[in-house]
């Protein structure tokens, strides 16, 4: 794909590019905002380097994708800002958010389009990479009777399992754990491309299979989606942004750097209802 407003650097041929040329601290004019939105298309996760924004810039930028979305039972820091999730990690942590594979927030019936990740700290060791899946990857590489298998078949998410830590939690009133059911196989609204949309964090069980079945199968599809051949791993600095099409990709956060200190925002764009179209 060619582009006359950015710059686009693939991390590997499989998934992720560095973005240059963009300052996200601006509103972005009609072509750069479509190049952008179409080099995420391409490469389903992009980076920018020496980014400032504002919390007002970042949700600016977030919105011109689409709405923002407030997670259901996440603590709110910014009172003024609910669609702003802080990032943070410290000397006091024991666990942070995303350790294992996951797809942000897909207990929701109509779970994010995506979610922008902006880190001013960093640990001053190096640690607290982010590594993301390619999932229409992960859909192609199955044998044809697996693939066929799974297009039948739909799966329970439930946000219980992924914020068990936060279920007695009393900071918010309007507290949720939502939970859906989605098809295994998802269609990309935009792309039209196949992907698997079962993850570790959040997925329960196949309610078409019995449980020693179900819980088999999706053992299979979370080792399969966790091959390094369908990841890229990308190497935080201050100040740079994560974007990532929460449709097709899961991603993992390295927790390595305890005791020290990393902290950020994120941004959510909301999605719509996961979908499977015969092919």
């Amino acid at each position: 794909m060619a582009f006359q407003s950015i710059e686009v650097r693939k991390l590997t041929p499989c998934i992720g590019a560095e973005i240059s040329g963009v300052d996200l601290g601006k509103p972005l004019g009609n072509q750069q905002f479509q190049e952008v939105h179409d080099a995420l298309m391409e490469n389903l996760v992009i980076f920018f380097r020496d980014q400032k924004m504002s919390i007002e810039q970042h949700k600016e930028f977030g919105r011109r994708f689409g709405p923002l979305h407030v997670h259901p039972n996440a603590p709110i820091a910014i009172p003024e800002h609910p669609e702003i999730l802080e990032i943070k990690a410290d000397e006091n942590s024991r666990h942070v958010a995303g350790e294992e594979w996951h797809t942000d927030v897909s207990c929701d019936v109509e779970p994010p389009m995506g979610s922008i990740l902006y880190l001013t700290e960093v640990p001053p060791e190096g640690g607290g990479d982010t590594l993301f899946a390619n999932m229409y990857r992960a859909y192609d590489t199955l044998s044809e009777p697996i693939k066929e298998m799974l297009k039948g078949l739909t799966a329970l998410h439930d946000s219980s399992k992924a914020h068990y830590y936060r279920v007695k939690a009393t900071d918010r009133d309007d507290i949720k754990f939502p939970n859906a059911e989605h098809p295994i196989v998802r269609t990309h609204p935009v792309t039209g491309k196949q992907s698997l949309y079962v993850n570790r964090g959040f997925t329960l069980r196949i309610p078409q299979l019995r449980r020693n079945e179900s819980d088999a199968l999706l053992e299979m599809l979370y080792r399969h989606i966790e091959t390094p051949e369908f990841q890229c791993r990308f190497k935080w600095q201050p100040n740079s942004v994560a974007f990532w099409d929460n449709r097709c990709v899961q991603h993992h956060a390295m927790f390595d750097y305890f005791p020290h200190r990393r902290y950020g925002h994120r941004v959510t764009v909301c999605g719509d209802k996961p979908f499977l179209r015969a092919s």
